[in-house]
């Protein structure tokens, strides 16, 4: 069961369940993967639904990382996931939002 307010959000991938989370320094592989001059600019990419499949990869991999799996980006292209492409946007979006959650 993954924990929402440590961040972590669960995937199904090749039939097996991981926990992922955006730790620091996935986020900081993640912006310089997308060259992205902020994580803001990720995050509005993807409340306006701007974002790329490239992005999504991204994401699933940095949160696979910081969950202590290592899978590149083309592994995970190849890879079934369950609930097909839109779970594996849906997860992305969690993981964004959940790395920047306030607990309070």
């Amino acid at each position: 069961m993954e924990n929402r307010w440590r961040g972590e959000v669960g995937l199904v991938v090749d039939g097996q369940h991981h926990r992922m989370k955006l730790t620091l320094g996935a986020l900081a592989e993640l912006e310089e993967d997308l060259a992205e001059p902020s994580l803001m600019a990720l995050v509005q990419r993807f409340e306006t639904g701007g974002f790329s499949t490239r992005d999504v990869l991204a994401l699933l991999c940095a949160g696979l990382r910081g969950g202590g799996v290592q899978m590149d980006p083309d592994a995970l292209a190849r890879a079934e996931i369950d609930g097909g492409p839109m779970r594996a946007a849906q997860a992305a979006a969690e993981l964004l939002a959940r790395a920047f959650v306030v607990q309070g």
